[in-house]
């Protein structure tokens, strides 16, 4: 039986650079979580948490986030989260994560950074002995922190390294630019951690142009805004900066009207190496299949073009270059048996 387009698309293996752990949280869980905590929520069913994981700006979408971070009360709450997350992630065909989580947001309210880097591993290591999926860890050091409190994850980090590999800046870039984080990015980058922002989500071409600058970033979150900058599109083509592309989370929060909107079309077809991802997954009623399929539905991307950004997922992943070449070779085999299945 031959297989229609979108069954093609959800068997093509893939790579997620740029989910966050708590963004992936199951309704299910939370509402779990609340009611094991005897937490009092403004909701009382998985339908009303559905519901609320609406939203019409970025703004918005930072105080629905942060309402989360408020009924995590226990380290081992990461551990469910996180295999659950890539629970749903192998269902997509993912078949490498780099996953981020933000000790700053938890720190405050009494919980431990090491203690949630054990439960968030101890959630990998299940998911790879159950599914196979190869995991490693992003830490947010998160915009809104002080350049004080930023050095202190770094030190945590330096006191458990185990398989977190980078450092991100997350948050409202329009009201914290990256520039200020220049000493704690200089750190990392003699520690050996790998280097993303966000950047270009939430404010213009100039954030992006100042990650770059000031912070010597290997990959941009987002980068939707470069657009309206020509010279900075030819620059991140030129040095191949990767671009960790998110089109439905951009249009849930209001960054673009709609798919058709977004520049990752233009992108992709000026050489830019682009990859995407699910962002915060729950919070925004998507999975990496979808985001696929959106691609192809709204900005005609067609089966090849969605597997080379799976390959290009692997080029842009902080992985050595042995891991890259063993991971390409497995995704071309399995594209090779898609295609004989789907008479592509």
């Amino acid at each position: 039986m031959q297989m229609d387009t979108f069954d093609t698309i959800r068997m093509l293996p893939k790579v997620e650079l740029h989910i966050h752990i708590l963004g992936s949280i199951r309704p299910e869980t939370l509402l779990s979580i609340i009611d094991a905590d005897g937490i009092k929520a403004p909701y009382t069913s998985v339908e009303e948490i559905v519901k609320r994981f609406e939203y019409t700006d970025f703004a918005n979408f930072i105080r629905s986030y942060m309402e989360i971070v408020e009924y995590i009360t226990n380290e081992d709450h990461f551990e469910r989260i996180t295999y659950e997350m890539l629970e749903n992630c192998v269902k997509s065909n993912v078949r490498y994560v780099e996953a981020s989580f933000s000790p700053r947001d938890h720190i405050p309210k009494g919980l431990d950074f090491e203690k949630i880097a054990d439960s968030i591993n101890r959630g990998i290591q299940r998911a790879k002995q159950d599914f196979g999926v190869e995991t490693n860890i992003r830490v947010d050091l998160v915009r809104s922190s002080s350049i004080e409190q930023a050095m202190e994850i770094l030190d945590m980090i330096e006191n458990k390294p185990d398989n977190i590999i980078s450092i991100d800046l997350g948050g409202n870039e329009a009201q914290d630019p990256p520039g200020p984080f220049a000493e704690p990015y200089m750190r990392a980058n003699t520690m050996g951690l790998h280097r993303v922002a966000h950047a270009g989500e939430a404010a213009g071409p100039d954030s992006i142009w100042e990650a770059i600058r000031s912070l010597d970033v290997e990959r941009i979150g987002h980068g939707v805004t470069a657009r309206q900058d020509p010279e900075l599109v030819e620059y991140l083509k030129r040095e191949q900066i990767a671009l960790e592309m998110c089109p439905v989370s951009n249009l849930r929060t209001g960054v673009v009207s709609s798919i058709k909107d977004h520049p990752i079309r233009e992108y992709f077809d000026k050489g830019l190496l682009v990859t995407v991802s699910s962002d915060d997954p729950s919070l925004f009623h998507t999975d990496m299949n979808n985001e696929y399929i959106q691609l192809h539905q709204q900005l005609a991307f067609t089966v090849p073009e969605l597997f080379r950004i799976s390959m290009n997922g692997i080029d842009a992943a902080f992985l050595d270059e042995e891991r890259k070449i063993q991971l390409r070779i497995s995704f071309l085999s399995e594209l090779n048996r898609i295609i004989k299945e789907s008479n592509l």
